[in-house]
């Protein structure tokens, strides 16, 4: 969409009262997804390739502004709003009258939801037309005209009846022209800015609305947009990956486990020093970004790795993991055997861990059990690990 010479004129001034407590604040400084609405307006022209953007905010919101800004760039410029929609309307298109566009698009700052193909049908008919153009659906549901007390009096047809949306565009200068000419006789009851162009003898067109793009008024409006905005959210992406290690028992005077050197009457034999944790907390880690396992990346066949401390072997995991966009949340580690003891080296134990992945040492779990002396760890010929590690790659990490 080219965009010419298009100022965007953004309505932030009201108080929202309709949307639930007060306390809450103005609606629109209310976040939905951890963002301020009007930050999600602004950002919605900003996509469709329009930085031109005046905001009419309510003269005590200077503080609220700038914080639902801190985000946006470039950032919008402001005007202090009146007491109605229409004089908020009508002090910023004022504003802009020092160096008028062509074509002014007047918005809600309660739409947050506006895409850029409605915009862009608004642009295109201004400039089509040389008139107003105003954004609406088809009204679908069946109108009825009731009593103060409820009491249906009448059935309206809904034949040709719409439901006004914004941004509402306009040529620059009859919609100004319009704007003085009501504030000079005193009309002061115009629900929109088409209404008052019609009033003024401006032609206003309907172009397609969207059903996305809602006015936030009640509390339930916001309870659904959050709700929607949540469904629209990718998946966070957490992995999580399983090691199984285990290494024969032989004689010896030590056991090297999860980093520890523990003195023992029997030691582990296989590759490397034998660490059966360690080795099993690699092979989890490889698993969350497909990368293999500990005998694709340290072969036992390479005698490089004969005796070599298993640390390396989870610290280059670390790195590969990291290259993958990965950031590691957690490991956890299970020791089978019937010996020797691993309480009294649990703690050293979490605290190599840790410094290996980078861990806080509260997201590091070592465990340990016996096998009940059943099976080979019962008999104490080998001892057995499984470890678990969770990583969240992408945006998430």
């Amino acid at each position: 969409m080219s965009t010419g010479s298009i100022a965007v004129l953004i309505v932030a001034a009201g108080r929202g009262e309709r949307a639930g407590d007060p306390g809450d604040g103005p609606k629109q400084y209310r976040r939905i997804g951890g963002d301020p609405v009007l930050a999600k307006t602004v950002r919605a022209f900003q996509s469709a390739g329009l930085t031109h953007i005046l905001i009419a905010i309510h003269r005590d919101d200077g503080a609220l502004f700038e914080e639902a800004m801190r985000t946006v760039a470039p950032l919008p410029s402001t005007v202090h709003g009146g007491a109605t929609r229409q004089d908020s309307v009508r002090l910023g298109l004022e504003a802009l009258a020092a160096d008028a566009p062509d074509i002014v698009l007047i918005h809600d700052a309660a739409r947050p939801f506006v895409d850029p193909d409605t915009i862009r049908r608004v642009v295109e008919c201004v400039r089509r037309t040389g008139g107003g153009a105003l954004p609406a659906t088809a009204q679908t549901d069946t109108l009825k005209r009731a009593e103060v007390d409820g009491l249906v009096t009448a059935t309206l047809p809904r034949s040709g009846l719409f439901c006004a949306q914004t941004p509402q565009g306009f040529p620059f200068g009859p919609i100004l022209d319009a704007h003085r000419r009501a504030l000079n006789e005193g009309k002061g009851d115009f629900t929109d800015d088409a209404s008052i162009a019609e009033w003024s003898g401006l032609p206003v067109t309907l172009v397609a609305g969207s059903s996305d793009n809602v006015k936030l008024t009640l509390a339930a409006d916001f309870v659904r947009a959050r709700a929607a905005d949540r469904k629209g959210l990718p998946m966070i992406d957490v992995r999580t990956g399983n090691g199984y290690d285990v290494h024969q028992l032989v004689t010896g005077d030590h056991v090297t486990l999860c980093g520890v050197r523990i003195a023992h009457d029997q030691a582990l034999s296989g590759h490397s020093d034998a660490d059966v944790g360690l080795h099993a907390l690699t092979d989890a880690l490889l698993a969350t970004c497909g990368a293999g396992d500990i005998g694709d990346h340290f072969p036992p066949s390479d005698m490089q790795w004969r005796g070599a401390p298993s640390a390396i072997f989870v610290r280059r995991a670390v790195e590969i993991v990291a290259a993958a966009g990965g950031r590691i949340m957690n490991a956890d580690i299970t020791l089978i055997c019937e010996a020797p003891k691993i309480a009294p080296h649990r703690e050293a134990m979490r605290q190599a861990i840790a410094t290996m992945t980078g861990l806080d040492l509260t997201r590091v779990s070592v465990k340990a059990t016996t096998n009940e002396t059943i099976g080979f760890v019962g008999r104490r010929e080998g001892i057995a690990a499984i470890a678990t590690a969770s990583v969240v790659y992408g945006d998430g990490a």
